[in-house]
């Protein structure tokens, strides 16, 4: 695109969906603001795994040394028995995904990834216009008195106007209420607890040990519960997302900080290195109410558009999440950077096209595995471990489908041998 055909965005939300949008854009050549409420940027202390699908739009974006400095690589993803730890089923990752699917599947802290994307968005010497960042900077309202040029309201009052407005603002959109859309958001009757553990501890703990001589992504599977983790930062935190029944009171304020205690009270009965494990918690324990948005094609409004959970919330069952934002954001950019302004409308609608049913299936997916996930131990319970010896995913869409190719046009990425080498 020339200078003469570039014009203005403003991303609403400057969070990992966000960041990847407007670097798409910015090499696209476009004009972008970024309006994030937070007074600083940057993410909560958790972990973030990317797999192929989503690596791929990273490493397509010029940071693949970036990434290569900052991540984790797991070399299995492992089922577990709730009772015993007994291993249902194990899967390669590591150089299995580099080999079929020209793209890793790394873990990373959140923030590591985040900084990442923010430094490129800021960075002069990259490619396009740099990213302009704003903090404090809450949208609040969109006015489109002009459908072409909507203006970006924040809660001081300031007011952005731009070619295209984008709500990456999570969840609780504030671009979506703009757009007066239906409220879509289903709660999943569960909570998460997440936390970081240090892995000084787990390592000089003999019951917790295996957890670093090999890393791994482990999923424990549960009578009405499961458990996820994984290391980050090369061993300095295990990452743990555990997944209960949600009490009310975290219904009702969608989350709360939480104690090594509840977490380990949370897995009665279960494998003793799961307390050992949980027992180590420190300090900044969270737990989050689980809900998600049933799928909803529409999108878009005018120069408004919704990308990643504002439009396609899902629950943490295939760790999916980022990633579709990630696919979203590349997309629209795609689209976007194609047109000039009086192309707009059409791209918004071509990008809603390409990418609802997608995102879609992979929401509809997350749900089932919420009850595949939480079977009591039984008939069907044995059905799907015997299922998962044979793994290629655990619901309807399968990790081949998931992770092969890109959502993209671009035969230079689809093409491309990226050559990882040990």
């Amino acid at each position: 695109m020339s200078a003469s055909q570039s014009y203005s965005v403003v991303v609403a939300g400057g969070g990992l969906g966000g960041l990847t949008a407007a670097l798409s854009l910015r090499h696209k050549g476009l004009r972008v603001t970024v309006l994030e409420q937070a007074p600083q940027l940057g993410e909560v202390g958790a972990g973030i795994q990317t797999a192929p699908n989503a690596s791929r739009i990273l490493i397509g974006l010029g940071l693949r040394a970036q990434l290569e400095a900052i991540h984790t690589e797991p070399l299995d993803q492992v089922r577990r028995r709730w009772k015993d730890g007994s291993v249902i089923a194990m899967t390669s990752l590591g150089d299995r995904c580099k080999r079929e699917y020209n793209a890793p599947y790394w873990h990373y802290h959140r923030a590591d990834l985040h900084k990442v994307l923010l430094d490129a968005c800021v960075d002069p010497d990259g490619p396009g216009p740099v990213v302009q960042i704003r903090t404090n900077s809450q949208v609040v309202d969109v006015d489109r008195a002009d459908p072409a040029r909507p203006i970006a309201v924040t809660s001081g009052g300031e007011r952005y106007p731009a070619d295209v407005v984008i709500g990456a603002d999570g969840i609780r959109s504030s671009v979506r209420d703009a757009l007066d859309l239906p409220d879509t958001l289903v709660f999943s009757g569960e909570m998460a607890y997440r936390v970081l553990i240090p892995g000084d501890k787990i390592a000089a703990d003999p019951a917790t040990r295996w957890l670093v001589d090999r890393f791994q992504s482990t999923i424990w599977y549960g009578p009405d519960r499961h458990l996820v983790h994984y290391m980050i930062r090369g061993g300095q935190f295990l990452n743990v997302v555990a997944i209960v029944p949600c009490s009310p009171e975290i219904e009702r304020k969608w989350s709360g900080p939480a104690s090594a205690d509840e977490l380990v009270d949370a897995f009665p009965g279960w494998d003793d290195r799961v307390a050992s494990m949980l027992s180590k918690s420190e300090g900044d324990a969270t737990v989050w109410a689980m809900f998600h948005r049933r799928r909803d094609p529409v999108w878009t409004d005018g120069h408004v558009v919704l990308l990643g959970d504002a439009c396609h919330a899902m629950l943490p069952y295939q760790a999916q999440g980022a990633s579709q934002a990630m696919e979203d954001a590349a997309v629209l950019a795609e689209e976007l950077g194609a047109v000039t302004v009086s192309g707009i409308g059409d791209a918004l609608a071509r990008y809603v096209s390409r990418r609802a049913k997608h995102a879609g299936m992979v929401q509809d997916a997350s749900w089932q595995n919420m009850s595949f996930y939480h079977l009591p131990d039984g008939p069907e319970q044995r059905a799907r471990d015997a299922k998962l010896k044979d793994f290629n995913g655990e619901s309807d869409v399968s990790y081949d489908w998931l992770w092969r190719g890109t959502p993209l046009h671009d035969k230079d990425l689809e093409a491309f041998s990226y050559q990882f080498r040990k």
